[in-house]
């Protein structure tokens, strides 16, 4: 480890050099019941020794509660507004279509891997689905020793790709699918040997949230996930490294006592009211991967097409059952720290146990047979664990006393907060 005495500034912020290697993980949809349940019953105990021995608190995610927004903030340590990575989508209104948002031009920060390893650090990054890999990669040189991949392509990797080649073979274990718990364990076995084997300055390890949508915290898939996540946490910070645990977003049941769906189509409910072709919502929970929610999330944005106002919407969404707010852009960009440019003219949030679509017939549910629909988006989401291994110094348990800690500063709390 190449060691810099000035320490690393990235988008404003200054971080030191660490003193022992950092490993950050984020656990797609952790939300903190699942811990609430499986340290009470002793499924976790090493994340229950973190707890004792260092740092816990539920910190506030980046609105809107969805991975893309949520990594980028993680790995940028700023809000959805400076780095502009507001969901999967938004609308490009000159043309009417929409733009999938996983090009790394898009992302309007520096990482803080990239701004590491060009001071000199060694960084690893590994990522569930690789629609991050390249955003987070932004910036990086691999020709520098540097690793980025996903298990999603595990079996493609190349040096001059991803900076790293064989990796099923390295790890151990079969190309996982994309449905799997394994594509989550995957990265975590991946990072545990570059651990041991690379020791690299810092390290960033992104799951999938394929669980967490299917399964609540009181079922017995959950919680053998959960155990497994436990103990590839144990073997890491066996390492001597400072471990840090967040989460992009947190998960709620939004189906009714007959486990159907509780949604509002509000395309449907929009065209009804002010006539098809005034509005086009979006919904930027959608991406390649939406059989475990159906592109269904609890934010939608409104773009307005015709003569109906923002505020007439604003005031005809408000009155639906289970709409916990309807707001115009700018309010929304004030209240929850957001993008103005990338917002639509109206963003309507659900409340904890709903959730909203575009039309009914654009949503194909068939991959939510036998379960019930579990998603995020809202506020209701944007609660999250933030766990440290090792105790925070004495500025640090100031600050949080006074303010409770953003889920995107968890690599300053683990880089220049910790004892």
């Amino acid at each position: 480890m190449q060691e810099n005495a000035k320490g690393v500034e990235v988008n404003g912020s200054s971080y030191r050099w660490p003193q022992r290697p950092v490993v950050v993980v984020c656990i797609d949809g952790g939300d903190p019941a699942y811990l609430d349940q499986y340290l009470a019953d002793g499924t976790t105990p090493n994340i229950r020794r973190f707890i004792e021995q260092g740092f816990a608190c539920v910190a506030e995610g980046s609105m809107p509660s969805f991975t893309c927004p949520n990594n980028m903030s993680i790995i940028t340590g700023t809000p959805t507004s400076r780095h502009g990575i507001s969901g999967n989508f938004y609308l490009d209104t000159e043309t009417w279509q929409p733009v999938v948002m996983t090009a790394p031009e898009l992302l309007r920060a520096d990482t803080i891997l990239a701004r590491f390893a060009a001071a000199g650090a060694s960084v690893v990054s590994i990522t569930a689905k690789d629609k991050l890999r390249r955003q987070l990669q932004k910036g990086l040189e691999l020709a520098q020793g540097h690793v980025s991949f996903s298990s999603e392509f595990a079996s493609r990797c190349t040096l001059a790709e991803n900076g790293i080649e064989n990796v099923l073979d390295y790890v151990g274990m079969a190309q996982p699918g994309m449905y799997s718990m394994e594509l989550s364990l995957f990265v975590l076995e991946a990072g545990v040997k570059l651990m041991r084997e690379r020791r690299p300055t810092l390290m960033y390890l992104s799951l999938t949230d394929y669980v967490q949508h299917k399964w609540a915290p009181d079922t017995e898939e959950a919680r053998s996930f959960y155990r497994r996540l436990d103990d590839a946490f144990g073997r890491l910070a066996e390492l001597d490294v400072v471990l840090a645990l967040t989460a992009d977003h947190g998960m709620s049941d939004k189906s009714d006592e007959a486990g159907k769906p509780k949604v509002i189509w509000l395309q449907d409910q929009l065209d009804a009211r002010f006539g098809a072709g005034e509005t086009t919502v979006i919904c930027p929970i959608t991406d390649a991967f939406v059989v475990h929610h159906g592109a269904l999330g609890g934010l939608v944005r409104v773009w307005i097409r015709g003569e109906v106002t923002a505020q007439e919407v604003i005031a005809y969404a408000s009155s639906l059952t289970g709409v916990h707010q309807a707001l115009d852009r700018m309010a929304a960009c004030r209240m929850y720290d957001m993008p103005p440019d990338r917002e639509a003219d109206v963003v309507v949030i659900s409340e904890a146990d709903t959730c909203i679509g575009a039309s009914q017939a654009d949503h194909d549910l068939g991959g939510l047979e036998g379960h019930r629909l579990r998603t995020h988006g809202g506020v209701s989401e944007a609660r999250v664990p933030l766990i440290l291994n090792r105790p925070l110094n004495t500025h640090y348990r100031h600050r949080v006393a006074s303010q409770a800690p953003k889920s995107y500063q968890v690599f300053d709390f683990a880089i220049n907060g910790t004892v």
